[in-house]
């Protein structure tokens, strides 16, 4: 009778390892390279980091051949982050380029990164600082807004971009922005009505 639980328990102990390991195994994403298909293009189209992406690929060059399988990483933010993301995005950057929106989600990224900042999206975006929020947009409430298709089109590139920009932790007007502190940061780049800085 021993004997017979014994072999019970592990048969299901080794189904129930056999049904995870497919469940996790069916989770993983692969893309088949089309022609033309760039790294670029496709962590931009599943929202991951390039840099990412040829490391799970084992891929030191940029050389891809039609029919190759690439595995997708794991996304680093939930669904909820990226609407959140793009809702900011659209928030800050109304009226900006496409350039710059994807500036903007690059900052919200960067300070995810930073030692300096919160390690989540929404922690980033909702913090305060000095009795402020960092973000506009969450003290006027536009954030609530829903994200228009650019923007969540800009945070997919951001994602993709990730560790391959110059590290812009800041971003402002310079019409309008009213701390001398924000002035005395390095200027990274300017797109449009922003300063992007660190």
């Amino acid at each position: 009778m021993k004997m017979v639980k014994k072999l019970l328990v592990i048969s299901t102990l080794s189904f129930t390892l056999v049904g995870f390991g497919t469940a996790a195994g069916a989770a993983t994403q692969t893309h088949v390279v089309q022609k033309g298909d760039t790294f670029w293009n496709i962590g931009s189209k599943y929202g991951v980091s390039v840099l990412n992406l040829m490391k799970q690929n084992n891929k030191t060059t940029s050389l891809l051949y039609p029919g190759q399988k690439l595995v997708i990483p794991a996304t680093t933010l939930s669904a909820a982050d990226k609407e959140l993301l793009a809702r900011l995005v659209s928030a800050e950057a109304k009226g900006e380029s496409y350039a710059g929106k994807v500036a903007v989600a690059t900052v919200i990224l960067n300070r995810v990164n930073h030692p300096d900042f919160p390690n989540t999206v929404s922690e980033v975006i909702y913090q305060i600082d000095q009795g402020y929020y960092a973000f506009t947009p969450v003290q006027n409430g536009t954030i609530n807004q829903a994200a228009d298709e650019e923007s969540k089109r800009a945070v997919d590139e951001a994602l993709a971009f990730q560790g391959q920009g110059q590290g812009s932790l800041y971003f402002y007007n310079p019409q309008t922005a009213a701390s001398d502190w924000v002035f005395s940061r390095e200027t990274t780049i300017t797109i449009g009505n922003h300063r992007f800085a660190k």
